[in-house]
């Protein structure tokens, strides 16, 4: 236990991330579960408002802040000095600080629970002035925002730490023409981080200063405006959307490349547009507030207009990768290619609102929640259980059971589509978001039935997969150094790999040292 308590070497910080987001994630789908549960039928009465309020803040807050972005960044902590043949990271015991500073914000969110008024209840977002209500929320709020300020200086200080171990501790041969592309993926996220990430904590600090300390930066009546708190944290909030899909475009193109038998396609086409796709995030984040009647919508529809062409290259590209390749259907190729059906779905009805007519009809109802989990719950979640299935042999030094996998695979893209589609119809028929019951009208009652049906389906292959995981471990077969016959650097040291990563560096003259040995 000491030893991972005061562990420095990457791949032991690169575990730790991927354990607490997985048990994080846990939790997150069991919020998830009572949501579904109290909206399963009109008018049900399972959780009151205030309690429903502080389970859904909860479980969004989980699952964004310390589920789907952080286990990018702890894949990243694992696999980026193995993919570049670095023997660490460039400040390892900085990457301490920041494994526990995110694990103890994690835990600092939900200990709001134990708070006299409950945990936080304000959504995800806290927008002002209802997070600076003290009535009600007390020390649950404060704690949420005290938790939040600690990821994200975890996430800064690993980004920096990611960026100096990319731009300067490569081997030999590893130009940066020839890094994985995940790697990209992760330099472009890191700098991303650095960018979005300081106004949200600004912001978190600004609302502690007006429930505390008698500050006004959001209280019109005081000179305040409550729409500064929207510009800051949406700032942070669509660059983080991208935050959390950009190493999973990198998981999936490392897949798609692997289980095709092909390098990847479109290699600087695909560099580009993750750049291109940070660069523009950047100029976004307003589409979130064309209904505020307080930022110019041409401006905001065109560049979220324009983020879909660097997002679409990247479909070309994966699809050229798998053109006349010799394609396996492994577990984590059916997990790609479940995201991308997915995300596809979630990118198109991002298109439809992009758009400020369609925005104004369908803002704050339930058709946006459909948007959204098709992009990170049917994009990045997929994606996160491929690269599991993926990498778990490298990780570990044992293969998870395919046969297990495939079917966890069929219920969680059966269950996600049967929870997450109706939505759309839903909020068609004029269902709003963030409410905890509804009147029986319209077909209200039988989309919501199925959605929590499809919710069930989606725990099961959950639970189906940690079993695979406990049997794995368990039966301890060992597995070769490339199981998956990869293609890079990772994949030609032992599994796991040594304390300093590879005994004897092999020469690097490509993109595909793996392959050209």
């Amino acid at each position: 236990m000491i030893e991972w308590l005061t562990a420095t070497n990457h791949k032991k910080i690169g575990i730790l991330y991927i354990v607490s987001t997985l048990a994080f994630f846990v939790v997150a789908s069991l919020l998830a579960g009572l949501i579904r549960a109290q909206l399963a039928r009109p008018e049900n009465t399972l959780l009151d408002a205030h309690q429903y309020n502080q389970v859904f803040t909860l479980h969004g807050t989980a699952m964004i802040f310390l589920v789907i972005a952080p286990f990018g960044i702890g894949l990243a902590n694992y696999l980026v000095p193995l993919q570049i043949g670095a023997p660490d990271m460039a400040f390892p015991r900085l990457n301490a600080i920041g494994v526990w500073l995110f694990i103890l914000g994690g835990l600092t969110v939900f200990a709001g629970l134990a708070a006299y008024g409950g945990a936080a209840a304000a959504g995800w977002t806290a927008y002002a002035p209802l997070s600076e209500l003290t009535e009600g929320t007390g020390a649950g709020q404060d704690l949420w925002f005290v938790g939040l300020l600690l990821v994200s200086v975890s996430t800064i200080l690993t980004s920096i730490n990611l960026l100096v171990t990319i731009f300067l501790f490569r081997a030999p041969g590893m130009t940066m023409w020839r890094i994985p592309i995940f790697t990209w993926e992760i330099a472009a996220t890191a700098v991303l981080v650095l960018m979005a990430f300081p106004p949200l904590a600004a912001v978190f600090a600004m609302v502690l200063i007006d429930r505390h300390l008698g500050g006004h930066f959001f209280d019109p009546a005081y000179g305040g405006n409550p729409i500064l708190y929207q510009h800051l944290f949406w700032f942070f909030g669509h660059p983080e959307v991208y935050v959390m899909i950009l190493p999973y475009f990198g998981i999936v193109t490392e897949i798609v490349a692997t289980f095709s038998r092909k390098p990847v396609f479109g290699y600087v086409g695909m560099v580009l547009s993750a750049f291109a796709i940070a660069g523009l995030s950047l100029g976004v984040w307003a589409h979130h507030m064309f209904t505020t009647g307080a930022v110019s919508n041409p401006f905001f529809a065109a560049v979220s207009f324009l983020i879909a062409i660097p997002t679409g290259v990247k479909f070309v590209n994966w699809i050229g990768t798998m053109w006349k390749g010799s394609i396996e259907l492994s577990t984590a190729m059916l997990f790609c290619i479940g995201f991308m059906l997915n995300f596809l779905i979630g990118g198109i009805t991002g298109v439809m609102i992009a758009s400020p007519p369609i925005d104004y009809a369908a803002h704050d109802t339930y058709f946006i929640v459909q948007h959204f989990h098709y992009t990170i719950g049917g994009g990045s979640m997929f994606a996160l259980f491929g690269a599991l299935f993926f990498w778990f042999p490298k990780i570990f030094g044992v293969r998870l059971d395919e046969r297990m996998g495939k079917w966890t695979f069929a219920l969680l893209f059966a269950g996600f589509n049967a929870t997450f589609l109706p939505m759309a119809f839903m909020g068609l028929e004029g269902m709003a978001r963030r409410v905890y019951t509804y009147p029986p009208i319209g077909h209200l009652a039988l989309l919501n039935g199925i959605a929590s049906f499809g919710a069930l389906v989606m725990g099961v292959g959950t639970a189906l997969f940690f079993i695979n995981v406990v049997a794995a471990v368990r039966r301890r077969v060992p597995v070769p150094p490339n199981p998956w016959d990869g293609y890079s650097l990772e994949w030609l040291t032992a599994s796991p790999p040594p304390e300093f990563n590879f005994h004897e560096l092999p020469p690097i003259r490509s993109r595909i040292p793996a392959w050209d040995r």
